[in-house]
């Protein structure tokens, strides 16, 4: 069967290791923080000018000025620092953050990213997104496989708004796992129960097949 999106982010989790500074997007990026594994210490970053984000606050402790990049109530912890967005930017732009996961509506089989508008439909605005693509070490994308209407969302080239050119490292999906380097996209991990002749059929980008998985 196909991942959950609990599923999708425990196996982001696996990416992080410790020591890092990760900053996560909006939606199902932020369910990693709930499956980081034992004995990685990672340090959370949001755009907003918070570096040491905790938990998700249970209602008696929902503080209204504690809030993430995506308007979601947090909490801090005892390390917790606070900056302007100026400075939070420096350190998104000069390389400081180590993984960037977010979500998308589309990637390329090249590694393009569009993830910040819908002409037409959906315009909130860059957010920070394209600053976190061009500047972070290692971008994961999280996304569903396919988006509601049945079409694929990993496709030849993005036909929405680009939000960065070639910046997706790996794709995470209820699918799969896929890699994307300069040779293309790999499929390196299937869902369980999932076959590889039913993810090509709901992949429209070219991808080859590690021997991992074949």
């Amino acid at each position: 069967m196909a991942w959950t999106r609990e599923d999708m982010a425990r196996r982001a989790a696996q990416e992080l290791k410790d020591g890092f500074y990760v900053n996560l997007g909006i939606g199902i990026p932020t369910l990693v923080a709930n499956y980081i594994p034992e004995g990685v210490e990672v340090t959370l970053q949001s755009e907003n000018g918070m570096l040491g984000m905790g938990p998700f606050p249970y209602e008696e402790e929902v503080d209204p000025d504690l809030i993430n990049a995506g308007k979601q109530t947090i909490t801090e912890l005892p390390s917790t620092s606070y900056f302007s967005s100026a400075d939070s930017f420096a350190m998104i732009r000069g390389g400081h953050i180590n993984l960037s996961i977010l979500g998308a509506m589309q990637v390329s089989e090249k590694g393009d990213l569009a993830n910040w508008m819908i002409p037409g439909k959906m315009v909130k605005g860059m957010g920070g997104a394209m600053d976190l693509v061009a500047g972070v070490k290692k971008v994961v994308i999280i996304m569903d496989h396919n988006a509601r209407d049945g079409s694929p969302k990993l496709l030849h080239e993005c036909n929405l708004p680009l939000t960065g050119v070639g910046v997706v490292d790996m794709v995470i999906t209820d699918v799969g796992v896929f890699t994307i380097d300069e040779t293309g996209i790999t499929l390196t991990e299937l869902a369980p129960d999932v076959t590889i002749e039913e993810a090509r059929e709901r992949t429209e980008a070219n991808f080859k097949v590690s021997e991992a998985v074949s």
